[in-house]
């Protein structure tokens, strides 16, 4: 599992994110903005208050978190087989 250690708030609903591993990178989570729990994110003011949790998942109030693996596979491009090999010998059923 992977750790965010930095954070940066951008313009636009923008998050620059430094991981564990030293891989930088930008997120947009602009069209999340106003949906269901992210309605909290209406006000910019409290976008910005965005912190790492002791996880080094991404927290906002405690009412939002943001899995650090999920971000990590936004900012690289992975696939979750790419970052958890056991998941490519897993064969779905229908």
């Amino acid at each position: 599992m992977r750790r965010i250690s930095k954070v940066n708030v951008l313009s636009a609903y923008r998050l620059e994110l430094e991981f564990d591993d030293g891989i930088s990178g930008t997120v947009d989570l602009s069209e999340s903005v106003g949906k269901g729990v992210f309605a909290l994110w209406r006000d910019p003011l409290v976008f910005e208050q965005v912190h790492i949790g002791s996880s080094g998942e991404l927290v906002w109030a405690d009412q939002i978190d943001l899995c650090p693996d999920a971000l990590y596979l936004k900012v690289t491009g992975k696939k979750p087989e790419d970052m958890f090999p056991p998941l490519r010998n897993q064969h779905t059923h229908a």
